[in-house]
């Protein structure tokens, strides 16, 4: 094992916080030379918990635009045990061609390499790199990296079994102050961008925050996250 690899797998083992893993997905993209690095939760009822580094602008128009029940990489990924080229996927329906275009314009690479992961309670999670560059190098570069990759996806996992969200439902949520932050600047109208200055944190990290209250809340969306923190209140605008 490199030395590189030695750095970054102790900085991620090291993480306590969703903003350290945050921070661990940034330095996994640095360390492959690579435009995004993304790890998150997946379920039958949508994402539950994730990091990474795709922009604030693309993750809530997945959202918005339901991309996720109809997401080629989810439901191949669903299907497999081993490391996916988002090449060998089916891209060829009208809705898979529409949210690929959407995806480059927002700021995805035209490659992907995803690792999915499974844990304990059903838990199934994904691991991506993605990137810009032709189709023959890309496969150099998978066939290159493979073992760290997947190296890394389970660290990544163990990590996020550890901080992430959980328990159940039926329990009044707690949310982390970092959490509870979040949702008060959005309750007082700010957007993502000055919520994230106000906290001193990148939109990146807020987005985890976000993210991650949203799950513990049982919400459907960002508004009704909100809404239901208010309700409880768990927050006082």
């Amino acid at each position: 094992m490199n030395r590189r690899l030695e750095t970054l797998l102790t900085s991620l083992q090291a993480a306590a916080s969703l903003e350290a893993l945050q921070s661990a997905t940034e330095q996994t993209r640095d360390y492959f030379g690579v435009r995004h690095v993304v790890y998150h939760w997946v379920n039958a009822e949508g994402e539950r918990f994730g990091a990474g580094t795709y922009s604030s602008a693309w993750v809530d128009r997945y959202l918005e635009q339901g991309y996720l029940r109809m997401d080629p990489v989810i439901f191949g990924c669903f299907q497999r045990f081993t490391p996916v080229n988002w090449k060998e996927l089916d891209w060829s329906s009208k809705a898979a061609r529409e949210m690929w275009r959407d995806a480059l314009n927002h700021g995805l690479g035209n490659q992907g390499y995803t690792v999915p992961v499974r844990g304990p309670s059903g838990q199934f999670a994904l691991f991506t790199l993605n990137t810009d560059a032709e189709d023959d190098a890309w496969q150099a570069f998978i066939e290159a990296n493979t073992r760290e990759v997947m190296v890394l996806a389970h660290e990544f996992n163990k990590v996020a079994l550890e901080i992430g969200p959980g328990g159940d439902s039926a329990v009044p949520p707690s949310l982390s102050p970092r959490e509870l932050a979040a949702m008060r600047c959005l309750a007082r109208g700010l957007s993502r961008a000055q919520a994230a200055a106000e906290l001193g944190i990148s939109e990146h990290t807020l987005r985890v925050y976000i993210e991650s209250a949203r799950y513990k809340l049982g919400a459907l969306n960002t508004t009704h996250a909100v809404a239901r923190t208010l309700a409880t209140g768990l927050i006082i605008v």
